[in-house]
């Protein structure tokens, strides 16, 4: 009599898994971009661009001395 449980029990548990559940079936989504057009620049060129052109041309005129007061 235990030699019949032991293997019916196994045939049970094992059984019962493999069947728990169904499929699963994973749909892997496809995220789409938006594609930049390559002509957008930033602001941050255009900056820094400003501020090198203004600090070369308006920068002092390199006279540190303080006029002598007689």
């Amino acid at each position: 009599m235990k030699k019949l449980i032991v293997p019916i029990l196994t045939a049970t548990l094992l059984a019962s898994t493999a069947y728990a559940g169904g499929p699963v079936i994973v749909e892997e989504e496809v995220e789409v971009v938006a594609e930049k057009s390559g002509s957008s620049v930033g602001i941050l060129p255009i900056l820094l661009v400003t501020v090198a052109l203004c600090a070369a041309l308006c920068g002092g005129n390199g006279d540190d001395r303080k006029p002598a007061s007689e």
